[in-house]
């Protein structure tokens, strides 16, 4: 693969990263692909190593953003009916206030599904703030094995 080609896929990993920081865009997907192209078109067992390596990241990242931060949650008695009402306003606030929207909506839904579960602020607001950690968690996780993708990438290509 030509430099310019690899600073194209260095780009969109780097777009991925980014998407995985704001959830706006896919970000685990577009750092695949951009890793599965460069493997494919260089060839070879070190390219292929990477995108093995890279994958395994990624995957195991996936798992643990979900299964972590889920249990967390649970364990602070944050509902599931929370989650998914803090998903549907997250959605809805991101169109309706582009970027913050989904922010805003997230914390808006979970806190009113909490206070109508629980019928007072004094407990609602505690189990939003685990929410908010356990979502936090989450990205914390997700950006983790991003990383770790990118940087054998980038150690492969080097070597490649």
């Amino acid at each position: 693969m030509s430099v310019w080609g690899e600073v194209v896929v260095g780009l969109v990993i780097l777009v991925g990263i980014a998407g995985v920081i704001v959830p706006i865009l896919p970000g685990v997907i577009l750092i695949f692909a951009a890793i599965a192209a460069w493997a494919f078109l260089t060839g070879g067992t070190t390219a292929w190593t990477v995108l093995a390596i890279a994958s395994v990241a990624l995957i195991i990242s996936g798992v643990v953003k979900y299964t972590w931060p889920g249990r967390k949650m649970r364990e602070a008695g944050v509902s599931n009916k929370a989650l998914l009402a803090g998903a549907i306003l997250g959605v809805i606030g991101f169109f309706v206030i582009p970027i913050v929207g989904l922010f805003i909506g997230f914390v808006l839904g979970v806190y009113l599904a909490e206070l109508y579960r629980l019928k007072t602020n004094r407990l609602a607001w505690p189990a939003t703030l685990h929410a908010l950690k356990g979502v936090g968690l989450s990205m914390l996780v997700e950006l983790f094995g991003a990383l770790i993708a990118a940087g054998v990438w980038l150690t492969g290509a080097v070597f490649v």
